[in-house]
C-alpha cells in the first residue's frame, strides 16, 4: 500500500511540476494574422511588371497572328470579288489556299495561346513563391506565431494583415527598383 501511495505522490508532483512550467507558456498570447494571398498578388506592383514583360515578350507573335488574319481577310475579299470571273480550277485553288491559310492561322493561335499560358503559369508561380516568402519574412519580423491564408470564411479587421503585408511588399519592391 505504501508503494502505491509513493507512486501517486510522485505522479502528483510530476503533474504539478509540468503545470508550473507550462503556465508561463500558456499565459503567453499567441499572435495570429490572416492574409489574402490573392489580393496581394492582384495588387502587388510585381504583378504589373510580370504582365508588362509577358505582353512585351508575346507582342511580336501577336502582330504575326494579326497579320495572318488580315492576309486571310484580304484573300477572302479578293476571292469573293473575283468569284464570278474565276474558272473552276482557279476557284478550287483559291478555296484550298484559303483553307490552308485558315489552318495555319488556327495553329498559330493555338500555339500562341498554349505558349502564353505556359509562360504566365511559370511567371505567376515565381511571383507566388516570392509573395509567400515576403509574407513569411513580414510575419517573422512582426512576431506573428501563425499566419493563415486563403480558405478563411471570416476574418475580423483586427487580425487581417493583408494591407500591412502589401505595403511591406510595395516598399520592398520600390526599394529594389530604385
Amino acid at each position: 500500500m505504501s508503494f502505491m501511495k509513493n507512486q501517486i505522490i510522485k505522479i502528483a508532483i510530476g503533474v504539478v511540476t509540468v503545470c508550473v512550467f507550462a503556465l508561463p507558456a500558456a499565459a503567453q498570447e499567441t499572435k495570429i494574422g490572416v492574409v489574402s494571398l490573392q489580393a496581394i498578388v492582384e495588387r502587388a506592383p510585381q504583378t504589373k511588371a510580370v504582365m508588362d514583360a509577358l505582353r512585351e515578350e508575346f507582342a511580336p507573335r501577336e502582330r504575326e497572328i494579326l497579320a495572318k488574319q488580315k492576309e486571310i481577310e484580304d484573300l477572302q475579299a479578293k476571292v469573293q470579288k473575283d468569284l464570278a470571273v474565276m474558272g473552276e480550277t482557279e476557284r478550287r485553288n483559291a478555296e484550298k489556299n484559303l483553307r490552308d491559310l485558315g489552318r495555319d492561322f488556327q495553329r498559330m493561335q493555338t500555339e500562341y495561346q498554349e505558349d502564353s499560358n505556359v509562360r504566365q503559369n511559370e511567371e505567376f508561380g515565381v511571383l507566388q513563391r516570392s509573395v509567400l516568402k515576403d509574407v513569411q519574412d513580414y510575419a517573422q519580423a512582426q512576431g506573428y506565431d501563425l499566419i493563415v491564408g486563403d480558405g478563411v470564411l471570416y476574418v475580423s479587421s483586427s487580425v487581417n494583415i493583408t494591407e500591412e503585408v502589401l505595403n511591406s511588399i510595395v516598399a520592398k519592391y520600390q526599394a529594389t527598383a530604385e
